[in-house]
């Protein structure tokens, strides 16, 4: 077997595979038989058929197909082996000929990706997360208060924490005579917050220009909207509003005592709940800032790593992230077509701008964590994988999801049991990265290529973090372009991968999908 590598510059290569003609002469006499115990040859039991009599009767070309399946079975991994080369996914057969002389294969194969982190230890970006100070805190305790507020129908004027019913209108400035309002909202409810919030609508601070207003009394005020406002209709455009309120109702607040706090939860007095909100607040503070800040980091190593990979990975990924959306929009009893009609786009537009996109990134930077577990040398303990397990299915079997898969059923399936098992330890070796990442990043992380002073080797107790990929498969079957071979990706969705920093955001229009555990990816 002669083989000939010509790479390409898609990170796949072309190999050609030369045969010598008895290999060809072999594999049609195999060919012959098989066929023959498939198909009925008179005067003969399935599978005694001499070769020519199988000619004669189902013709030379269905048997050097068949001979031509039964040597890319053999011949594909044969030459993956042989060259060396790790695929990344499935090859195609692109051509054969020769079967006259010598039979010759042409395969085109995506390799594996590569990557080279370069120096990115000496990477370096500075983790400076401050705890929630005691106005935050004291912002969340009001917060709750409101939600346990009772409301009752007042005959004062509006005030802030007031929920407001009004008449609104709203013309342009300039409107011809007999023109349709911009704005006609009869009925709407405004609840005044003691804040100012960007998303309010119609625009910034409306809530407050009711302040003061009181029962059928009217307010007229003028808002210009920006050229960039979101809505097109009042890009740029001044409106003159008109408010009627029609009725207001004022919050009766909730002491802010112990009695309040056993209201709330199960804490004993209002220290207790001030305690608890504190650490709640603390802990969605560090994760949102460590979401920052991990990708930020990757991102900065990627900047100094070179990254190679064929277009078949990419395209595996995009549809990785059409799955995630798909599954979000489920929940909402949406599917993909009627999503790209709410957003006026097409699938293919919608793939090449904002999947494709999402697709690269998160590949690249489950990458980048793939090479840094390799080369920092990250371990898990089997103390450290039964605690991320205990941990991890804790919090599934109190999901609905567990409800769900546990109906009529007395014990979970071990396919479950499995599944959680690897999203724990997924979720362990990604910790586990990402602090080290931090410590390199500020300088205190130890160099894993120096051994100190009396460090033993790591015990039989500790586990891989990142396992070898299968890396190649069985064969093609049919003429070109075809697929062959079973190779996996090095990566595919961050679903069965550790978890890269950066999730990708929720598309405009889905609701993003509550995780069982913490999670951080694109």
């Amino acid at each position: 077997m002669k083989i000939e590598t010509k790479p390409r510059d898609d990170h796949q290569v072309t190999l050609t595979v030369e045969l010598e003609p008895d290999r060809l002469v072999s594999a049609k006499r195999r060919a012959a038989r098989r066929i023959s115990e498939r198909k009925s040859i008179p005067g003969f039991r399935p599978g005694k058929a001499p070769y020519e009599m199988v000619i004669r009767h189902i013709g030379e070309a269905a048997v050097t197909e068949e001979a031509i399946d039964l040597l890319l079975d053999e011949v594909y991994p044969e030459t993956l082996k042989e060259a060396k080369i790790e695929p990344a996914a499935p090859g195609t057969l692109d051509n054969v000929d020769g079967l006259e002389e010598k039979p010759k294969f042409t395969f085109t194969v995506p390799l594996a990706p590569t990557i080279d982190l370069a120096n990115y230890r000496a990477v370096r970006l500075a983790y400076d997360w401050k705890e929630p100070g005691q106005d935050k805190v004291d912002d969340a305790i009001e917060e709750l208060r409101q939600m346990y507020g009772k409301t009752e129908t007042v005959t004062r004027p509006a005030e802030k924490g007031d929920f407001v019913m009004i008449d609104l209108v709203g013309v342009k400035t300039g409107a011809a005579e007999g023109e349709a309002p911009a704005i006609d909202r009869p009925g709407m409810p405004v609840f005044i917050r003691p804040e100012v919030r960007e998303d309010e609508w119609p625009f910034e601070g409306f809530s407050h220009e009711l302040i003061g207003v009181g029962l059928d009394q009217t307010k007229t005020f003028r808002h210009k909207f920006p050229k960039a406002h979101a809505d097109e209709t009042l890009q740029g455009e001044t409106i003159n509003f008109e408010a009627r309120v029609k009725m207001v109702r004022g919050t009766s607040l909730p002491g802010l005592n112990d009695e309040f706090a056993r209201q709330v939860g199960p804490f004993s007095d209002l220290e207790a709940l001030r305690q608890a909100v504190k650490a709640n607040l603390a802990a969605q503070s560090k994760s949102e800032y460590d979401d920052d800040y991990f990708t930020q980091l990757v991102d900065k190593i990627r900047e100094g790593a070179k990254v190679h990979y064929p277009p078949q990975v990419v395209a595996r990924e995009v549809e990785h992230v059409l799955e995630d959306l798909q599954s979000r929009l489920t929940e909402q009893n949406m599917d993909l077509e009627t999503y790209f009609k709410m957003r006026e786009t097409t699938r293919e537009k919608f793939i090449e701008e904002e999947a494709r996109p999402v697709a690269v990134r998160r590949l690249e930077r489950t990458l980048i964590m793939e090479e840094l577990i390799r080369q920092e040398k990250i371990e898990l303990s089997d103390d450290v994988l039964s605690t991320s397990f205990q941990h991890t299915w804790g919090e599934f079997t109190s999901s609905k999801e567990f409800a769900q898969v546990m109906r009529g059923k007395s014990r979970p399936p071990k396919r479950l049991i499995d599944a959680v098992a690897m999203q724990s330890a997924n979720q362990a070796i990604t910790d586990l990265t990402l602090t080290r990442l931090k410590e390199i990043a500020t300088g205190q992380a130890k160099d894993p290529a120096k051994k100190e002073p009396g460090e033993k080797k790591a015990g039989a107790t500790k586990k891989t973090a990142a396992a070898k990929q299968p890396a190649g498969g069985s064969t093609a079957k049919k003429p070109a372009p075809r697929t062959t071979g079973k190779a996996q990706p090095t990566s595919t969705s961050a679903a069965k991968k550790p978890a890269a920093p950066g999730a990708a955001k929720t598309p405009p229009g889905v609701k993003a999908k509550k995780p069982a555990a913490k999670k951080m990816e694109d």
